[in-house]
């Protein structure tokens, strides 16, 4: 981590200011921040913040100096505060301030790196030891490239790119600028293309690459498939993390999140500002439209519409599937009244068939008083 950068909260609120945050700064301007932290673990010097209402009873128990919240008039505190709108904001702004963003050791073109006579190097060059930038490669302006990173032939990477360690970019794929892969993430590997041959598998040459565009972060061991023909496509912005896996062909907008052990199949088509959180699966031909939310472990089988929330395996309509989970929760409730409800029904058959047996008996007996009736002299 860096070394933190101290400011006042003053200084704080006009910085977060000039980054267009209005904010209304409350106590003690000259409180002096070192740091930031979460409510339970801020101790002097931190500056915390307050984005989910659910902890604000921990506002009272914290040790830090200073606060970013929403305005809530009806806490009295003693503790400095920020109000603004966005606290999560104003905190990310606020750590960026106070820490920046990671600096890389400097390696300049290491010895130990392997770059090849034929691969073109930008200015300004980061090139750890035992990193490999192939025939042909093309590497652009203030590149950095960890330990075990490898560029494959005629790959091309734009300006400002990280990999971090062991990330691999295969041949013929290219990222854009400011793409930062985190360790293991690999680009461009064959994808899952067989063809049937009896009842043995024939492999398809992938021919096809990947093009990551820029200002996309992967997190680590991320595996993108080459198109089997074309390209597989992350659009620029896009945001993902851990353990994803994107099938040959898909295309996915910009500015998509996309969250850990989530897994494309082939050729999905994702449009702009798409989520799909945590374990979710997309089978492979269909569409994910414009601003569309795909929720935690759900099984998407079907395309789904702009703007449109699903939720569930098979996946459906946000509010269907929560009506779904709610009923499925009160099943075994439910479960044991639908047998009593089959005794209670039973009991009922029964009487029943006791008070026809009984009417039945009552009738033959009028029946044969009423015929002896009649019959008698």
């Amino acid at each position: 981590m860096n070394t933190p950068n101290t400011l006042t909260l003053g200084d704080l609120s006009k910085y977060l200011t000039e980054q267009g945050l209005a904010n209304e700064l409350r106590g003690d301007a000259g409180c002096v921040i070192t740091g930031c932290n979460t409510l339970d673990d801020a101790c002097d010097g931190d500056i915390t913040f307050l984005n989910n209402p659910k902890y604000r009873e921990k506002i009272a128990t914290t040790k830090a100096s200073a606060i970013l919240m929403q305005a809530d008039e009806s806490l009295q505190l003693e503790i400095p505060q920020i109000i603004c709108a966005e606290p999560y904001q104003a905190l990310t702004i606020s750590i960026e301030k106070i820490y920046g963003h990671r600096r890389h050791p400097k390696w300049g073109v290491h010895e130990l790196a392997s770059v090849a006579a034929s691969a073109k190097v930008g200015a300004n060059p980061n090139i750890a030891p035992s990193a490999v930038v192939s025939d042909d490669a093309v590497v652009g302006d203030n590149v950095t490239l960890y330990p075990g990173a490898f560029v494959g032939p005629g790959a091309i990477l734009g300006d400002d790119v990280t990999l971090y360690a062991n990330v691999t970019v295969y041949d013929g794929c290219t990222l854009g600028n400011r793409v930062t892969l985190h360790s293991g993430t690999v680009i461009g590997q064959d994808g899952l293309g067989y063809a049937p041959s009896g009842e043995k598998w024939m492999k398809i040459p992938q021919i096809g690459n990947v093009a990551v565009e820029d200002d996309v972060e992967m997190g680590a061991n991320c595996a993108i498939d080459r198109a089997t023909m074309g390209t597989t496509r992350i659009g620029h912005g896009s945001k993902l993390s851990d353990l994803i896996a994107i099938g040959h062909g898909c295309d996915i907008g910009p500015d998509c999140m996309i969250v850990a052990q989530a897994g494309l199949a082939g050729t999905v088509t994702v449009g702009r500002h798409v989520i799909i959180a945590g374990q979710a699966g997309v089978v492979g031909h269909i569409s994910i439209g414009d601003n569309a939310k795909v929720y935690a472990q759900s099984g998407v089988g079907s395309s789904v519409k702009a703007g449109e929330s699903v939720l569930g395996t098979p996946c459906t309509e946000l509010r269907n599937a929560r009506r779904q989970m709610i009923a499925m929760q009160k099943l075994p409730a439910m479960r044991i009244r639908f047998r009593e409800m089959e005794s209670e029904l039973a009991e009922l058959r029964n009487a029943v068939k006791e008070l026809t047996a009984e009417a039945a008996v009552s009738r033959d007996g009028v029946m044969r008083d009423a015929v002896l009736g009649d019959g008698s002299p």
